[in-house]
């Protein structure tokens, strides 16, 4: 039985003493926390498994798959019954003994979504359920959030026959590594229910990470601060290893190793408050772009954003409506664009008819945008709302009416400081 309280790490060799790691289980709400999930997928198939002892009646259009997650490491059973105009309904075995009329109700609630085409209309399930992991004899319930694209929709033909599902589950706690203590977080990415990991080295991946908050900021960098479970992770200049993984992840060490691994740094802090990173780049247009030193006297949104993003295309149109209001007022914008070496071409016919008249810089190298990988940007669009005299960061990822009412405010309180 888990206790609720977290153990701390003690690196430790001296004879007889338990230096294992327990951290607290978290069976809900770990994906929230990491701030990521790591989607799998589980193939639909209209073949009833052996492992399907007793079904719900009224099954008319039913489709399986078998999860790989389960106690002792048996797999999980789940049904979706889906009919045309109907709701679609979702079956989970979560107490993982073949009966699906005995288990807890699984979550599953639909969303219209609107298609490519004027007109066309389909249905996005989304939901989740409780599942057993862990050795039989000590088996714990976690959470696995569930969804399905609508089959009917020819984007997503190739999820047609898929139900996409990650995991919500983890442990956290704090670990100790040399003098310093940092907050943790052990998550099963694969969605397996095995937190050893898998060990085939030429895999690309073990399917599990530890999170390690090295830079104390409350949050965890998934490209900075987490670190595949069976590869060395250097924290604070020492390199080391996790080793005596247990399956439910309910124990492990952390030792140092006799490999060297290069430390990876945090990002920059640009919250609220802080000051925005200053850089210098070569502009769209060829000249030098200076930031935020070329807006002095100005509130400037330092935007990043592609012609291949979605997001940012469907939000530009509210960009441009508050640079043409605000503008003179001394609003001003510098776009960096993630656009790639092909999609580059592009841009200036976008801006054109997108009406964007502002600054740009774009290097063509994608997610490796200079300025990018220097803002350790993970998504777009981002923006950073910047007082061009300070470089204090007034707003982050402001959108629809919250950018032009922030935008107002900071002109209206520089205005009465000049």
């Amino acid at each position: 039985m888990l206790t609720a309280a977290s153990l701390v790490l003690i690196c430790a060799t001296a004879s007889g003493f338990d230096d294992s790691i327990h951290l607290t289980l978290m069976p809900k709400g770990a994906s929230a926390k990491a701030g990521y999930y790591a989607p799998q997928k589980a193939t639909l198939s209209d073949e009833k498994p052996a492992s399907l002892k007793k079904a719900p009646a009224g099954l008319k259009g039913a489709k399986y798959a078998e999860l790989a997650i389960g106690k002792g490491g048996a797999k999980t059973l789940v049904v979706l019954d889906e009919t045309e105009g109907n709701p679609s309904k979702l079956f989970v075995d979560t107490n993982g003994n073949g009966d699906l009329t005995d288990d807890q109700p699984a979550e599953w609630t639909g969303k219209e979504t609107k298609g490519k085409e004027e007109g066309q209309k389909f249905t996005m399930y989304n939901g989740g359920a409780m599942v057993s992991i862990g050795e039989s004899a000590k088996a714990t319930e976690v959470h696995l959030m569930m969804y399905r694209f609508d089959p009917t929709d020819p984007a997503r033909a190739a999820n047609k026959d898929v139900l996409l599902f990650y995991r919500d589950y983890g442990y956290e706690g704090e670990i100790k590594l040399g003098d310093k203590s940092y907050k943790a977080l052990l998550l099963d990415d694969a969605a397996s229910g095995d937190f050893r990991g898998n060990a085939d080295k030429d895999a690309k991946s073990s399917g599990v990470k530890l999170l390690v908050d090295s830079n104390a900021d409350g949050k965890f960098d998934n490209r900075r601060e987490s670190f595949d479970s069976r590869k060395p992770f250097n924290v604070g200049g020492t390199t080391y290893e996790l080793a005596d993984v247990t399956r439910s992840g309910d124990s492990f060490k952390v030792v140092k190793s006799k490999e060297t691994v290069a430390e990876i740094l945090p990002g920059p802090d640009h919250s609220v408050g802080k000051k925005i990173t200053a850089f210098e780049a070569k502009g769209f247009d060829g000249k030098t772009v200076k930031f935020p030193g070329d807006y002095k006297g100005k509130v400037v949104l330092l935007d990043f954003w592609a012609t291949w993003c979605g997001p940012c295309m469907r939000e530009m149109p509210n960009v441009v409506e508050t640079y043409k209001k605000l503008h003179e007022a001394g609003f001003d914008i510098q776009g960096i664009s993630l656009d790639n070496d092909k999609s580059i071409a592009k841009m200036p016919e976008v801006m054109e008819k997108s009406g964007m008249t502002w600054s740009q810089v774009a290097d063509g190298k994608f997610w490796k945008a200079d300025i990018a990988v220097k803002y350790d940007i993970q998504s777009i669009p981002a923006t950073f709302l910047v007082d061009g005299d300070s470089g204090v960061i007034l707003g982050v990822n402001l959108r629809g009416k919250a950018l032009g009412e922030a935008v107002e405010k900071a002109l209206s309180e520089k205005k009465g400081k000049s």
